[in-house]
């Protein structure tokens, strides 16, 4: 079965900015930034992703990954 990957870490390094600068301006905990950049989110909020896209000036698709299976 395929799964979704969140790459948020690598897209805050490509862009430069930190997760601390992430935070202040979408107004996120930090404990909930982590889990998306550790890709242990359960249940995605899509509006806080909106928001992580517009801070980053990127697409969801840079965000989040279609891994195929590997069977």
């Amino acid at each position: 079965m395929s799964k979704i990957r969140i790459e948020l870490e690598r897209v805050l390094a490509e862009k430069g900015v930190s997760k601390t600068q992430l935070c202040y301006a979408c107004r996120l905990q930090r404990t909930q930034l982590n889990n998306y950049c550790k890709n242990k989110v359960v249940r995605v909020d899509l509006h806080t992703l909106a928001k992580i896209c517009d801070c980053l000036e990127c697409g969801i698709e840079d965000i989040l990954k279609l891994e195929a299976d590997e069977e």
